[in-house]
């Protein structure tokens, strides 16, 4: 089980496994790394690294310490410990947005970025119609706060679209997914969700200078779809690819799908930095 100490004393978790163009995957809220089980395959092709954040999967749970600073210098810490250099950053839901904070203090390690199910900003602002009223994540941390288990399985539901997943992929993705899978603790639920109420990230992408692949579920309600269209608008190279009938995670119920999209940007990106 690979651990690694932070800089503040933190473990970190991660898994590393195949060579060549380092994939670092960030997982999104009240999940971990084994959220990627399915991108295990793209191992043959470069070099697949998931991390846990602190607080969830295998990582430490300081007594504090959750803002999106506390996760972005996590993330630099795991660069730093793997020497990772042209590496492609991708995150998902609340890991993009650690993504795109991260991406001043990584810029010069990384040859692209990938976005999936993200958003600058999660509610509602002034010139930003794309988001959700303030009052979702208030609902969301009454829900953790009142019923926790029951909170995480509805928040993990809401992620499909009806009719997206057959019977035998809720049985895979129970399986290999949610039963191996290990959920944060409330306190830090609610900590990660507060990032959620108050990170405005809108002002940092027209200075993400390397390319960026934007990947969102046409039927996502998480994270709207408007979302990934204003981030392509206003990061100066961005491709935008909204995936049929998905939800907030394509990667798992359309993995063969994204694996492929995902491996040809690796492609496109493997030779430009």
């Amino acid at each position: 089980m690979p651990l690694f100490e932070t800089p503040s004393g933190i473990s970190i978790h991660y898994e590393d496994s195949g060579t060549g163009l380092p994939l670092v995957l960030v997982h999104g809220w009240g999940t971990s790394g084994v959220v990627w089980r399915f991108q295990e395959p793209l191992a043959e092709d470069c070099r697949l690294i998931t991390v846990d954040l602190r607080g969830h999967g295998r990582s430490g749970s300081p007594s504090s310490g959750y803002g999106l600073t506390d996760l972005t210098d996590d993330l630099v810490s795991l660069f730093d410990e793997l020497s990772l250099q042209d590496a492609v950053l991708l995150g998902w839901s609340l890991g993009a947005q650690v993504v795109l904070a991260a991406f001043p203090l990584l810029r010069e390690r990384l040859t692209g970025l990938v976005l999936v199910g993200g958003t600058p900003r999660f509610t509602l602002a002034e010139g930003y119609e794309d988001g959700h009223p303030p009052s979702e994540p208030r609902g969301m941390g009454m829900g953790v706060r009142r019923d926790f288990q029951k909170t995480m399985g509805g928040f993990f539901r809401r992620m499909f679209a009806p009719g997206e997943l057959s019977r035998e992929q809720e049985n895979r993705i129970a399986r290999e997914i949610v039963i191996p899978g290990r959920l944060p603790e409330p306190s830090v639920a609610l900590a990660t969700l507060d990032i959620l109420s108050t990170a405005d990230l809108r002002a940092m992408l027209p200075a993400v200078d390397r390319p960026v692949l934007l990947i969102h579920g046409e039927n996502d309600t998480i994270c709207l779809p408007g979302a990934s269209r204003y981030m392509a608008q206003h990061l100066p190279d961005a491709r935008l690819v909204e995936l049929l009938g998905t939800g907030h995670a394509p990667f798992l119920s359309r993995p063969d799908e994204f694996n492929r999209i995902l491996s040809g940007f690796l492609d496109e990106v493997s030779g430009e930095y």
